[in-house]
Protein backbone atom coordinates (compact mmCIF):
# COMPACT_ATOMS: atom_id res chain seq x y z
CA UNK A 1 0.00 0.00 0.00
CA UNK A 2 1.17 3.43 -1.21
CA UNK A 3 0.70 6.70 0.98
CA UNK A 4 1.52 9.49 -1.27
CA UNK A 5 0.28 12.99 -2.37
CA UNK A 6 0.28 14.32 -5.76
CA UNK A 7 0.52 18.11 -5.54
CA UNK A 8 -0.12 19.90 -8.96
CA UNK A 9 0.34 23.06 -10.38
CA UNK A 10 -2.46 25.89 -10.35
CA UNK A 11 -5.37 24.07 -12.51
CA UNK A 12 -5.44 27.91 -14.31
CA UNK A 13 -1.72 27.88 -14.51
CA UNK A 14 0.24 26.00 -17.76
CA UNK A 15 0.43 22.20 -17.44
CA UNK A 16 3.47 21.40 -15.36
CA UNK A 17 6.74 20.63 -17.64
CA UNK A 18 8.22 17.97 -15.20
CA UNK A 19 7.59 15.58 -12.09
CA UNK A 20 8.87 15.02 -8.88
CA UNK A 21 8.88 12.35 -6.83
CA UNK A 22 10.44 13.33 -3.23
CA UNK A 23 11.14 11.34 -0.49
CA UNK A 24 11.22 12.62 3.17
CA UNK A 25 13.50 12.68 6.08
CA UNK A 26 14.30 10.43 9.24
CA UNK A 27 12.27 12.16 11.53
CA UNK A 28 9.52 13.34 9.87
CA UNK A 29 7.31 12.62 6.95
CA UNK A 30 5.89 13.97 3.90
CA UNK A 31 3.57 16.05 6.05
CA UNK A 32 6.58 18.08 7.37
CA UNK A 33 6.15 21.62 6.64
CA UNK A 34 9.89 21.59 4.77
CA UNK A 35 8.66 19.18 2.52
CA UNK A 36 4.83 20.77 2.15
CA UNK A 37 6.48 24.11 1.43
CA UNK A 38 8.85 22.89 -0.84
CA UNK A 39 6.15 21.37 -2.78
CA UNK A 40 4.03 24.18 -3.21
CA UNK A 41 7.19 26.57 -4.07
CA UNK A 42 7.92 23.56 -7.11
CA UNK A 43 4.54 24.03 -8.02
CA UNK A 44 4.64 27.50 -8.61
CA UNK A 45 7.94 27.48 -10.91
CA UNK A 46 5.96 24.31 -13.02
CA UNK A 47 6.82 21.31 -11.37
CA UNK A 48 4.69 18.38 -10.13
CA UNK A 49 5.40 17.12 -7.12
CA UNK A 50 4.96 13.66 -5.51
CA UNK A 51 5.49 13.18 -1.74
CA UNK A 52 5.14 9.79 -0.04
CA UNK A 53 5.98 8.19 3.24
CA UNK A 54 8.00 5.26 4.05
CA UNK A 55 6.73 2.39 5.40
CA UNK A 56 8.41 2.87 8.33
CA UNK A 57 6.85 6.66 8.87
CA UNK A 58 3.55 5.00 8.29
CA UNK A 59 3.68 3.02 10.99
CA UNK A 60 4.63 5.97 12.98
CA UNK A 61 1.74 7.67 11.89
CA UNK A 62 -0.51 4.54 12.59
CA UNK A 63 0.73 4.03 15.97
CA UNK A 64 1.56 7.54 17.41
CA UNK A 65 4.85 5.74 18.82
CA UNK A 66 8.58 6.62 17.25
CA UNK A 67 10.54 4.09 15.94
CA UNK A 68 13.99 4.09 13.53
CA UNK A 69 13.78 3.75 9.85
CA UNK A 70 13.89 0.70 8.18
CA UNK A 71 16.94 -0.63 6.84
CA UNK A 72 18.52 0.60 3.63
CA UNK A 73 17.21 -2.12 1.58
CA UNK A 74 13.94 -1.70 2.71
CA UNK A 75 13.60 1.93 2.02
CA UNK A 76 15.49 1.46 -1.60
CA UNK A 77 12.56 -1.34 -2.38
CA UNK A 78 9.81 0.87 -1.17
CA UNK A 79 11.13 4.20 -3.32
CA UNK A 80 11.68 1.73 -6.29
CA UNK A 81 8.01 1.18 -6.09
CA UNK A 82 6.69 4.50 -5.74
CA UNK A 83 8.45 5.04 -8.67
CA UNK A 84 6.93 2.31 -10.26
CA UNK A 85 3.34 2.79 -9.03
CA UNK A 86 3.82 6.71 -10.61
CA UNK A 87 5.21 5.76 -13.68
CA UNK A 88 2.60 3.28 -14.45
CA UNK A 89 -0.51 5.18 -13.55
CA UNK A 90 0.18 8.58 -14.40
CA UNK A 91 1.19 10.08 -17.83
CA UNK A 92 4.50 10.73 -19.37
CA UNK A 93 5.84 13.78 -17.78
CA UNK A 94 9.54 13.79 -17.65
CA UNK A 95 10.32 12.51 -13.64
CA UNK A 96 12.81 13.14 -11.58
CA UNK A 97 13.65 12.03 -8.30
CA UNK A 98 15.10 13.40 -4.77
CA UNK A 99 14.36 13.89 -1.32
CA UNK A 100 15.61 15.59 2.14
CA UNK A 101 18.23 13.97 3.84
CA UNK A 102 17.52 10.61 4.14
CA UNK A 103 15.35 10.38 1.23
CA UNK A 104 17.13 12.27 -1.11
CA UNK A 105 19.97 9.49 -0.37
CA UNK A 106 17.78 6.75 -1.03
CA UNK A 107 17.20 8.44 -4.34
CA UNK A 108 20.60 9.05 -5.13
CA UNK A 109 21.03 5.62 -4.24
CA UNK A 110 18.47 4.51 -7.44
CA UNK A 111 19.09 6.87 -9.89
CA UNK A 112 21.17 4.61 -12.27
CA UNK A 113 18.92 1.91 -12.41
CA UNK A 114 15.69 3.83 -12.50
CA UNK A 115 14.58 3.25 -15.54
CA UNK A 116 12.86 6.68 -16.78
CA UNK A 117 14.29 9.16 -14.42
CA UNK A 118 16.02 11.98 -15.60
CA UNK A 119 17.83 12.74 -13.09
CA UNK A 120 17.89 13.54 -8.86
CA UNK A 121 17.56 16.07 -6.06
CA UNK A 122 19.20 15.94 -2.90
CA UNK A 123 17.73 18.56 -0.36
CA UNK A 124 20.65 18.11 2.45
CA UNK A 125 22.21 15.17 2.15
CA UNK A 126 23.93 13.47 4.80
CA UNK A 127 27.34 13.12 3.86
CA UNK A 128 28.28 11.48 7.41
CA UNK A 129 27.02 11.11 10.74
CA UNK A 130 27.37 14.60 12.86
CA UNK A 131 31.00 14.06 14.51
CA UNK A 132 31.79 11.36 12.39
CA UNK A 133 33.40 12.65 9.51
CA UNK A 134 35.39 9.65 8.96
CA UNK A 135 32.32 7.37 8.65
CA UNK A 136 31.40 8.70 4.40
CA UNK A 137 28.80 7.14 2.68
CA UNK A 138 29.79 8.69 -0.94
CA UNK A 139 30.78 5.11 -2.39
CA UNK A 140 27.84 5.35 -4.80
CA UNK A 141 28.36 8.98 -5.64
CA UNK A 142 31.98 8.83 -7.13
CA UNK A 143 30.11 6.30 -10.38
CA UNK A 144 27.08 8.20 -10.75
CA UNK A 145 26.00 8.59 -14.55
CA UNK A 146 23.16 10.51 -14.12
CA UNK A 147 22.71 13.92 -13.50
CA UNK A 148 22.31 15.23 -9.81
CA UNK A 149 21.72 18.49 -7.88
CA UNK A 150 22.85 18.53 -4.44
CA UNK A 151 21.80 21.62 -2.60
CA UNK A 152 23.42 21.78 1.43
CA UNK A 153 23.50 24.39 3.90
CA UNK A 154 26.80 25.80 3.88
CA UNK A 155 27.38 24.77 7.93
CA UNK A 156 25.30 21.35 7.41
CA UNK A 157 26.70 19.20 10.46
CA UNK A 158 26.07 16.02 7.93
CA UNK A 159 28.68 17.89 5.58
CA UNK A 160 30.05 21.04 5.62
CA UNK A 161 30.81 23.44 2.33
CA UNK A 162 34.67 23.19 3.33
CA UNK A 163 34.13 19.29 3.30
CA UNK A 164 32.06 18.48 0.62
CA UNK A 165 34.65 20.60 -1.75
CA UNK A 166 37.22 18.44 -0.77
CA UNK A 167 35.00 15.27 -1.48
CA UNK A 168 36.65 13.44 -5.07
CA UNK A 169 32.49 13.11 -6.59
CA UNK A 170 31.09 11.94 -10.15
CA UNK A 171 31.24 14.83 -12.81
CA UNK A 172 27.74 14.44 -13.07
CA UNK A 173 27.22 16.10 -9.52
CA UNK A 174 26.29 19.73 -8.99
CA UNK A 175 26.32 21.73 -5.85
CA UNK A 176 25.05 25.06 -4.40
CA UNK A 177 25.49 26.02 -1.14
CA UNK A 178 23.03 28.15 1.16
CA UNK A 179 24.69 30.71 2.91
CA UNK A 180 24.90 29.75 6.78
CA UNK A 181 22.46 27.12 6.23
CA UNK A 182 22.21 24.14 8.48
CA UNK A 183 21.46 20.67 7.69
CA UNK A 184 17.38 22.20 7.21
CA UNK A 185 18.91 25.08 5.47
CA UNK A 186 17.75 27.60 8.25
CA UNK A 187 20.41 30.56 8.54
CA UNK A 188 21.79 31.87 12.01
CA UNK A 189 19.58 35.26 12.22
CA UNK A 190 22.53 37.42 12.77
CA UNK A 191 23.11 36.34 8.68
CA UNK A 192 21.16 38.43 7.32
CA UNK A 193 19.03 35.57 5.40
CA UNK A 194 15.99 33.65 6.52
CA UNK A 195 14.82 30.19 6.06
CA UNK A 196 11.94 31.16 3.89
CA UNK A 197 14.19 32.84 1.10
CA UNK A 198 16.45 29.54 1.36
CA UNK A 199 13.96 27.15 0.88
CA UNK A 200 12.78 29.55 -1.76
CA UNK A 201 16.11 29.49 -3.73
CA UNK A 202 16.55 25.91 -3.27
CA UNK A 203 13.09 25.14 -5.33
CA UNK A 204 14.33 27.96 -7.95
CA UNK A 205 17.38 25.75 -8.33
CA UNK A 206 15.97 22.47 -8.36
CA UNK A 207 13.26 23.73 -11.07
CA UNK A 208 15.85 24.87 -13.03
CA UNK A 209 18.41 22.08 -13.27
CA UNK A 210 15.03 20.24 -14.07
CA UNK A 211 14.39 22.40 -16.96
CA UNK A 212 18.14 22.28 -18.18
CA UNK A 213 17.68 18.22 -18.12
CA UNK A 214 14.61 18.19 -19.74
CA UNK A 215 16.20 20.73 -22.66
CA UNK A 216 19.10 18.77 -22.83
CA UNK A 217 17.01 15.15 -23.67
CA UNK A 218 14.50 16.84 -26.07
Amino acid sequence: MFDFQIHSTNKNAAPPFARIILGHGAGAGMQHEFMQTMATILNGHGVEVVLFNFPYMQTIIETKKRRPPDRADKLLAHFNAVIQEIGTTRDSLPTFIGGKSMGGRMATMVLDDADGIAGAVALGYPFHPPGKPEKLRTAHLETLNKPLLIIQGERDTFGTKSEVENYNLSSMISFSFLEDGDHSFKPRKRSGFTLATHIECAAKQVADFMKAQTTMNV
